[in-house]
């Protein structure tokens, strides 16, 4: 490779729960950089969770974390070209690809829900998760059953 490869940024942890994985959730949830109205979203959302869900011994963070482990994808396809035709071949998904990706697809869901505010939406996107319903868990499910479909094809890999 000609360039060097490029050095990760080290995250600080959110002010509230002191979570690294809570800042990273918190960036891609951010739009045109209003990151406390950002953190001010997930935090309302979080508490949202914890009233709903009271008779849950869990927290609310332990809910959100659960949800994100539910929609987290194990394998993926990929497009290989191989002698002029295209084919889907399944791959393993990397530890850091996925959390990005359960990140995306929850942040993408709880925007395109029926809600009044997105505190509202996230809220109900993450019990959705927990509860392993929702169009996040949907797009996981549909994502291994493509890799399923196509386990024909896992020789590619390469």
């Amino acid at each position: 490779m000609r360039k060097s490869k490029a050095k990760k940024r080290l995250l600080v942890p959110d002010p509230r729960y002191s979570d690294i994985l809570v800042t990273e959730f918190v960036n891609n949830l951010m739009l045109n950089g209003k990151k406390s109205l950002a953190y001010n979203i997930f935090y309302n959302a979080l508490d949202m969770v914890g009233e709903k869900m009271k008779d849950d011994e869990n927290t609310p963070l332990d809910i959100w974390k659960k949800a994100l482990e539910n929609i987290t994808p194990q394998v993926e396809v990929k497009s290989r070209r191989i002698g002029g035709a295209t084919f889907q071949v399944p791959m393993e998904v990397r530890p850091e690809r996925k959390v990005s990706i359960s990140i995306k697809n929850l942040i993408k869901y709880s925007r395109n829900r029926a809600g009044k505010t997105m505190s509202d939406k996230l809220a109900a996107e993450i019990i959705a998760a927990f509860n392993q319903e929702g169009g996040a868990f949907k797009k996981k499910e549909e994502t291994h059953r493509m890799a399923e479909a196509n386990k024909a094809f896992a020789h590619f890999r390469f």
